[in-house]
């Protein structure tokens, strides 16, 4: 988690230093633009703040990432829940198989498909050795521009 590996080098971290860290690469010019969190939803920066309040001062829509193993689906709707109830929009979700002998895999997928309310923008089978490439080639980025709509082409994952 960020707070616990600040804590261990001695660093101090909130979210507007951080945003402010992140204001010259915000505001370049791009295609599209793809800001990754660390560790999910609710995961402490500091003592005090998470880096979902990070997410709502960028305001982006939302990717999430799911983790598909026991328990999936009831932290993935949870975390959905907690995405919208914060006010930002959930663009999409990734299916990232981190349990390669997850019991009933195909029925967990089609029970998220029909419960998020955003499309699936990747299915990411399991993998020992997975590199950028590998993950990419299972992402579908029209189904991200979709969810993320016309309003932005930026989004924090």
């Amino acid at each position: 988690a960020p707070h616990l590996a600040l804590r261990e080098s001695g660093l101090t971290l909130d979210v507007a230093g951080l945003a402010e860290r992140c204001a010259p690469t915000l505001a370049r010019a791009c295609d599209f633009l793809v800001v990754e969190g660390a560790g999910g939803w609710r995961v402490p920066l500091n003592e005090t703040q998470t880096l979902a309040e990070l997410a709502q001062r960028f305001g982006f829509p939302v990717v999430l990432v799911v983790g598909m193993r026991l328990g999936c689906i009831n932290h993935a709707l949870l975390s959905a829940e907690a995405i919208r109830s914060d006010g930002l929009a959930l663009a999409g979700w990734v299916a990232n198989q981190i349990d390669p002998g997850q019991a009933r895999a195909t029925e967990n997928f089609a029970t998220l498909a029909a419960m998020l309310e955003a499309p699936c923008i990747a299915r990411v089978p399991w993998s020992d050795g997975a590199s950028a490439q590998f993950m990419a080639a299972h992402l579908d980025l029209d189904a991200l521009r979709k969810g993320a709509g016309t309003l932005t082409r930026r989004a924090m994952l």
